[in-house]
């Protein structure tokens, strides 16, 4: 009777939702070592993107060392200071600020007995987590995979090889080796799922070459407001919200410009500092989408305290892709979190406001806020003006 009467109540509650994970983030700064960005600013953007996984984050830690440890990441001494900080804190997940060996890994799970996983694993599962198009999916499973074959040893380091008993005697193959076995193949697929999505991507590209259509894209640090510049240049309703990668997926939607010039506009994935080569090759489909471009908008938070270090990331990566020498303008977003709040500002207050603080701007900048669509017409103008000069150039 008790029993029917348990099974009764649960089946009429509501679920509970599993209580969040509760983090503790290491950083181990190298000594001596300039940094674009100090250690705690990126613990801060790690803590955000923990909080946007799911995560509560209950402490921030950083080691100043000269190299990191090459079997712990940090210190013992630290170590173990986090490792009682357990019992106050309640932790029960350690996230890395660098990407971790699978030794580090390893060791940093049997020392401090939580879940330990690294900034990569992190970014990976909030890619997961965001991804819808099945081209989306494809690229997350397939850096998710490149990801865990190397650590797959420590997934398995507490089971035996099989063989060495009766009946099991002869060639045998360990969990492990299956396991490595396995995910090799998918990896396979999954790169020739790929691969066609490329090509189909490339037909598509070629065609609207055809059709004469010029193409501008977005890149910019994560969050800096891509898919709110492309809503408002475009209204194509694509989701824009407060948190880093809320777009994995490319969007493309046609704009129309001051002098009746269409042009297509897309939006592609934000880059992040310190992006694992495993994600970036992952998405060469959708950052082959870049190579096309006619024009680039390097989108820009102005009000983050790092702007230029992290529109310096962006272009440092646009190098790395062999796409620095691409016509590009720089996007200076978001300046209406800069305004003093002493007064009621509009737009052309609010542009004069900042003219005059940017005098020293180059050429090649514009000031906009997406959200209340200032700026636009002068981006719109700048924008029709490059591409215009690109088709004389060409013709």
């Amino acid at each position: 009777m008790i029993i029917g009467e348990q099974k009764r109540i649960s089946k009429n509650t509501i679920p509970v939702k599993p209580p969040l994970e509760r983090a503790l983030i290491v950083t181990v700064n190298i000594k001596g070592t300039p940094q674009a960005i100090p250690p705690e600013a990126s613990q801060n953007e790690l803590a955000q993107l923990a909080r946007s996984a799911g995560a509560e984050v209950v402490e921030k830690i950083v080691q100043h060392l000269p190299v990191p440890s090459g079997a712990h990441y940090a210190g013992k001494g630290k170590l173990e200071e986090i490792r009682e900080l357990k019992e106050t804190l309640d932790y029960n997940v350690v996230i890395i600020d660098d990407e971790l060996t699978p030794l580090q890994q390893r060791n940093l799970e049997d020392i401090l007995e939580v879940k330990v996983i690294d900034r990569v694993a992190l970014i990976l599962d909030i890619f997961a987590k965001r991804a819808r198009t099945r081209e989306g999916k494809l690229q997350v499973e397939l850096a998710q995979h490149r990801y865990l074959l190397p650590r797959l040893a420590g997934q398995w380091s507490h089971l035996e090889r099989l063989g060495g008993g009766i009946g099991t005697r002869g060639p045998g193959e360990s969990q492990l080796e299956t396991d490595r076995r396995l995910i090799r193949r998918r990896i396979q697929r999954l790169e020739e799922q790929l691969e066609k999505v490329r090509i189909q991507r490339s037909l598509y590209r070629q065609r609207r070459k055809r059709s004469g259509l010029q193409t501008v894209s977005l890149v910019g640090y994560t969050n800096a407001g891509k898919s709110t510049l492309l809503n408002a240049l475009s209204q194509a309703g694509v989701q824009a919200e407060d948190r880093p990668f809320t777009t994995l997926d490319p969007t493309t939607r046609r704009i129309y410009l001051p002098g009746g010039r269409t042009v297509l506009l897309s939006d592609t994935v934000g880059f992040i500092r310190k992006l694992p080569p495993a994600i970036v090759s992952a998405f060469r489909a959708t950052l082959e989408e870049l190579e096309d471009a006619d024009l680039l908008l390097n989108v820009v938070d102005l009000s983050s305290p790092y702007a230029p270090e992290e529109s310096q990331m962006v272009e440092d990566i646009l190098k790395d892709l062999r796409l620095a020498d691409k016509p590009k303008i720089t996007v200076l977003n978001k300046i209406d979190r800069l305004l003093p709040s002493d007064r009621t500002w509009n737009e052309k207050d609010a542009l004069a406001y900042f003219s005059e603080l940017h005098r020293s701007s180059e050429p090649g900048t514009v000031l906009v806020s997406a959200t209340y669509r200032w700026g636009l017409e002068r981006l719109s103008a700048h924008i029709e003006d490059l591409l215009a000069l690109q088709q004389v150039a060409v013709g």
